[in-house]
């Protein structure tokens, strides 16, 4: 008798909109919870904005570090990004440099010369400038032989700037060069580095 019948369409799609209400839905509590949150995040005066947009500096060098010393792509900067400046790095740190003997040569250099003896004092001279001529030398064939390379392994890449990032690379100890060595003297280097 009071019952609807199965040929009335329920209507579920209209919502009664209350006058004088706000329009919306009330929110849940985890939705108020949340906006709460990030409404505390929020700074609140220009010494808080700072002291965040310290922190994510902070927080964004430390990523660019972690990923220096492991080798990491996505947050290295963008002049060490890449497949050709990945295997120029590892070019690099493959070889033997006269660089990682040049302390060494220039401490003997200096005992030399600081030892009064006339003789010794003029070789040191010439240990000096023998050393810096070989240095040359090294970074002269490590140019060509890195062309080579790279027209080789890489030739529809643009090769601007790579001599310079590879000297600038081997004038460094190799234990002070970032990123970090990724292969070790002598290993051989994969032949794709895509």
């Amino acid at each position: 008798m009071f019952r609807r019948t199965k040929s009335e369409p329920e209507d579920q799609t209209t919502t009664t909109v209350k006058e004088g209400g706000k329009g919306r839905p009330t929110p849940t509590r985890k939705e108020a919870e949340a906006l709460a949150r990030a409404k505390a995040r929020a700074p609140r005066s220009k010494k808080e904005l700072a002291a965040r947009q310290r922190q994510l500096r902070t927080e964004d060098s430390r990523k660019v570090r972690e990923a220096m010393k492991t080798g990491d792509e996505r947050y290295l900067t963008a002049r060490d990004r890449g497949p050709v400046r990945r295997f120029i790095r590892d070019y690099v740190d493959v070889r033997f440099s006269l660089v990682e003997m040049l302390i060494p040569l220039l401490i003997v250099t200096m005992v030399l010369g600081y030892s009064g003896n006339p003789a010794l004092m003029g070789a040191s001279t010439y240990v000096m400038l023998a050393t810096f001529l070989f240095v040359v030398i090294d970074m002269i064939l490590l140019r060509f032989r890195l062309r080579r390379e790279l027209v080789r392994r890489f030739p529809e890449e643009s090769y601007s700037g790579t001599t310079f990032y590879a000297i600038t690379r081997s004038l460094q100890m190799k234990f002070m060069r970032m990123p970090k060595a990724q292969v070790k003297i002598g290993q051989d280097l994969p032949d794709t580095y895509r």
